[in-house]
């Protein structure tokens, strides 16, 4: 089971009106197969789990012991426990985000925001993940996206099957009518303002092995 957060969907879905029933319940047994196989013939690698737990071990198994790692902001990896894993001492990996953190000039620590970018590994959720294999993302600043496109040598992004959607014009309503409305509750908590729709990413096919999926049969995140 997914570890409640105080940002997670039912924390805070009673502050902002959002169509739950089209946009929020996990997809059907066909509809995950079906989104597989598309995201599989687009060169995309999919691990499918049934919880939450799963996911993060599917994730720790995912990255090799040593490797850097970068992670964007994300409902669903504190959700699976990842958050809080990488807080814990003895990590096997090179955590970019501490040194991010710790850099209290913001030119210094945009400038390792960037480079972050080009991390061995970055973990990222999705706001929508079409039945035609495509993945959709979207970041106020563009941290997360950058990554996404082509900087990160190895692109691991979870979701839960909520993001499954039949294509990608209901893709972007559900970035619009529900991950947006849901982000901007949450940034006015975390960071005293809301959030913008500012930059969208699309993943299509792959042509190398670089992205992997874990597919959890949950409803995680936005």
């Amino acid at each position: 089971m997914k570890q409640q957060t105080p940002h997670s969907v039912e924390a805070i879905s009673k502050e902002v009106a959002v169509d739950f029933e089209k946009f929020g319940k996990i997809a059907s047994d066909d509809d995950v197969k079906k989104t597989v196989q598309a995201l599989e013939s687009n060169n995309i690698r999919v691990i499918l789990v049934d919880r939450a737990d799963a996911a993060l071990d599917a994730l720790k198994s995912v990255i090799p012991a040593g490797a850097e790692v970068m992670n964007g902001t994300s409902t669903t990896l504190a959700e699976i426990g990842f958050v809080e894993y990488l807080q814990q001492p003895g990590l096997p990996w090179k955590n970019l985000h501490v040194g991010i953190l710790a850099e209290k000039d913001a030119s210094k620590q945009a400038d390792l925001r960037r480079k972050a970018d080009t991390a061995e590994y970055f973990v990222s959720s999705a706001q929508a993940i079409t039945q035609n294999g495509e993945i959709v993302g979207c970041d106020a600043s563009g941290s997360r996206v950058g990554a996404w496109l082509f900087t990160a040598k190895n692109l691991v992004i979870v979701a839960g099957t909520n993001k499954i959607v039949p294509d990608l014009s209901t893709a972007l309503a559900r970035v619009h009518e529900y991950a947006f409305k849901l982000e901007y509750v949450r940034a006015q908590k975390v960071y005293g303002m809301g959030s913008n729709v500012s930059k969208i990413a699309i993943l299509g096919k792959e042509f190398g092995p670089r992205t992997t999926v874990i597919l959890v049969k949950e409803a995680l995140g936005y």
